[in-house]
């Protein structure tokens, strides 16, 4: 039960950061469905991190290490900003575009950089076993990571951000109604760039946080295993609001660590159930709350929508 606890604690805190990271990009009116490829090079920048600065005090070292997570994850988000924004691009079409281009680049990069410090090496594997253990802590029997209290906090701050501040008003209004903001003097651009590049720093964190999960290496062909896709579940179902994102973050925090723990559960072990049925889980359940409630959601109205001036 422990480990239930402990894994479900962590998945959801993953999928909150990174759900929040599509909230704040689709209430400036920007779809951003490359959070996938975006939680892939967050983890690109936090393993590099871990990698070359190993030998920093550790409290350095984490923040180091948080640091470039978020400006990798901000700086690919910048993909979606200028293509969406100022080339109003199809945001669909784009954001499939930098999941694709994710994965691959954080591949090609990682392995140019073992072959330069060793011909031999091929691999796309990055190593962070000595870094690892300082973003982790036990309490009452449970691993915990550091990151997890930082996503109890951006998810606070969140809130805030979003219902009690100008700002906050402001970027709901451009997903809202674009031109109507404008003719107030809000500049819908900015606000547009800030929302995209807000979900890049939160989806990079959230990448980082992913592959300190368990292991001590991360082989960057792999991706993030679809947390991305989940993450943008998790939004819709908790209706693009911090706190009912939170709440379903959790649901499917719970049935994605039951793919790690059945094991231990005997019930579910006499049902005889291959374990990729299990792995595939958290995915399901997704597609079935999706078509259960997609025509409920009231996504932001302009969302997708490039902003014209001139349009009324």
């Amino acid at each position: 039960m422990t480990t239930l606890i402990s894994y479900t604690i962590f998945f959801a805190s993953v999928l909150m950061l990174v759900a929040l990271g599509g909230c704040f990009s689709e209430h400036s009116g920007v779809i951003n469905l490359g959070l996938e490829g975006v939680m892939v090079f967050g983890a690109l920048g936090g393993a590099l991190g871990m990698r070359y600065l190993a030998n920093m005090p550790p409290f350095m070292m984490v923040v180091c290490c948080m640091l470039m997570a978020v400006l990798f994850g901000m700086v690919y988000s910048l993909l979606l900003a200028v293509a969406a924004i100022n080339f109003k691009a199809d945001q669909t079409l784009v954001g499939t575009a930098m999941n694709l281009l994710g994965t691959a680049g954080a591949t090609v990069i990682v392995k140019a950089l073992n072959m330069a410090a060793d011909p031999n090496n091929t691999s796309s594997e990055i190593v962070y076993v000595q870094a690892k253990k300082y973003f982790m802590v036990n309490i009452l029997g449970l691993e915990i990571s550091y990151l997890m209290f930082a996503a109890v906090v951006l998810l606070v701050i969140s809130y805030l951000v979003l219902y009690r501040t100008r700002f906050g008003l402001r970027l709901q209004a451009c997903g809202e109604h674009p031109q109507a903001a404008a003719s107030v003097g809000i500049n819908v651009f900015k606000m547009r760039y800030a929302g995209v590049l807000i979900s890049g720093f939160l989806g990079g964190l959230g990448g980082l946080m992913y592959i300190l999960g368990g292991v001590s290496q991360w082989k960057f062909e792999v991706g993030v295993a679809g947390f991305g896709f989940l993450s943008l579940a998790v939004m819709i179902f908790g209706q693009w609001k911090p706190l009912r994102i939170a709440a379903v973050a959790l649901l499917f925090g719970l049935f994605r660590s039951l793919s790690n723990t059945y094991n231990a559960f005997p019930f579910l072990v006499n049902l005889n159930l291959p374990g990729s049925v299990y792995n595939m889980l958290p995915y399901i359940v997704s597609l079935v709350v999706l078509a259960l409630t997609s025509k409920n959601s009231h996504a932001p109205k302009a969302e997708g929508i490039p902003y014209d001036k001139g349009m009324r």
